[in-house]
């Protein structure tokens, strides 16, 4: 199993969190920054991959509103993919 973690407190910003994101998930060059990229990306992961995001309330703060958007992606992709999601504040 592919375990990747997530850092909340290393997302300042949207910019900032989605390259966190392309660099610790290695997605693809083509990436887009955005929600609906990001939801492409997660579909190409297999059930091998568990995605550990710490650190949620640190993300909210840095992100807002965005931040549930982007959570719940994860969470989708999770139980269409039956991957492992978890999340820590």
């Amino acid at each position: 199993m592919r375990i990747f973690v997530l850092d909340g407190k290393d997302m300042k910003n949207r910019e900032k969190a989605y390259s966190v994101i392309e660099q610790t998930l290695e997605f693809p060059d083509w990436f887009g920054h955005n929600l609906d990229a990001l939801a492409d990306c997660l579909s190409e992961l297999d059930s091998e991959t568990a995605i550990v995001f710490v650190n949620t309330q640190k993300l909210s703060e840095n992100l807002g509103d965005y931040a549930g958007k982007m959570l719940s992606c994860f969470r989708e992709a999770a139980e269409e993919l039956n991957i492992v999601f978890i999340e820590k504040e």
